[in-house]
């Protein structure tokens, strides 16, 4: 019903600008009654960094900054949602204009600058909903002004990881200047070892939340090597690939492909996922991945789980397909797995890796 109520209402959505569009579909499925979703083909079931999904099929962060409708997310049908990205201090981000629709080239670019509503404001949103049950993750980000932003991001793990199921160190924005610095191994090794001893404190002797890295499209492949180094040394919990691009492809049409900001969406498909299948062959599943980038389809979200993602999380595809997405990619996914003859899609995981990242099977 909700995906039928988009499609009527895309045409009105899409002569609004981008960013009041967003809020209001936000505003809309924060005020929703909850939905109860249909049951999930067992066949989709999934485990991974200690929780288990009903299915791998995630909201990405980016959506939902402020934890203003997480329920509601999770009722469209979502096997997990990412919050964020929260920053310790509420910022209002870079002015507006920020968000800019590609409708020729079924793409986003923003430059939100990690507008956030702070910590403390998201942390009692999430207090107040964590009985309701669900995957949840918050993203996290450091203020633009913070004079320690490796600080930021143990404060924020302190404070949210107790109220959440996982919370990813996103270091990989590119539209807080120099946040991307913090990718370089030495720097990025300190951060990851000041959150996780935030982190550890916070569980008080319990099981540890699960703490994930998110990381650019952008990166070199020795730049990749150094910072799966760390991931490994430290132990993290997983691996999310990857975050917007800065780079324009040739292929882009649209008028508004000038704009500065992270570009997301379709285009952002064969380098995402090219670099998931180079990480997945270096992490060796030490620990699991989390694909991101330019799905839009059951046919490329199960490019991620082959090379080499155990879940898969979008959002941007949302802004032109709507809702329903999320039924349309499990249903497929559901299908693949069948076609394979296999009991479970996990089975699948990696299984043209090493094609992938020779440019070969997309």
């Amino acid at each position: 019903m909700i995906g039928s109520l988009f499609n009527l209402a895309r045409p009105l959505i899409h002569k609004m600008d981008a960013e009041t569009a967003h809020r209001l579909t936000v505003a809309a499925l924060a005020a929703a009654p909850s939905l109860r979703p249909a049951p999930d083909d067992p066949v989709l079931a999934t485990e991974a960094f200690g929780l288990s999904f009903s299915n791998p099929v995630g909201l990405a962060a980016g959506f939902d900054k402020h934890a203003e409708a997480v329920d509601g997310a999770l009722g469209l049908g979502f096997g997990f949602v990412e919050v964020g990205g929260v920053t310790p201090l509420p910022q209002p981000g870079n002015p507006k204009p920020r968000v800019f629709r590609l409708v020729e080239d079924a793409a986003v670019i923003n430059r939100y600058g990690l507008n956030s509503d702070g910590m403390e404001a998201v942390a009692q949103r999430l207090a107040a909903r964590r009985a309701r049950g669900g995957i949840v993750g918050v993203n996290l980000g450091a203020n633009k002004d913070s004079a320690d932003r490796a600080a930021d991001y143990a404060v924020l793990t302190r404070r949210l990881a107790p109220l959440t199921d996982f919370v990813t160190v996103n270091v990989s924005s590119p539209n807080t200047p120099g946040l991307r610095d913090l990718q370089a191994e030495a720097a990025l090794d300190d951060l990851i070892a000041r959150a996780i001893e935030a982190r550890d404190e916070a569980a008080a002797g319990g099981r540890p939340t699960p703490m994930l890295l998110k990381i650019a499209p952008d990166l070199t492949l020795p730049e990749l090597d150094g910072m799966i180094a760390v991931a490994r040394r430290r132990h993290i919990d997983g691996l999310i690939v990857s975050n917007t691009t800065i780079a324009r492809p040739a292929s882009l049409r649209s008028q508004a492909k000038t704009e500065t900001g992270g570009l997301s969406g379709k285009p952002l498909f064969e380098a995402s996922t090219r670099l998931l299948a180079e990480a997945f062959l270096r992490v060796e599943r030490q620990f699991p991945l989390i694909g991101v980038g330019g799905i839009d389809s059951a046919a490329t979200a199960f490019a991620k789980i082959r090379a080499g993602a155990d879940l898969v999380q979008f959002y941007s595809a949302m802004v032109f397909h709507g809702p329903g997405l999320v039924k349309t990619v499990k249903a497929g996914l559901a299908a693949e797995a069948r076609r394979a003859g296999l009991p479970k899609l996990s089975a699948l995981v990696g299984r043209d890796a090493a094609a992938i990242a020779a440019g070969k099977g997309l």
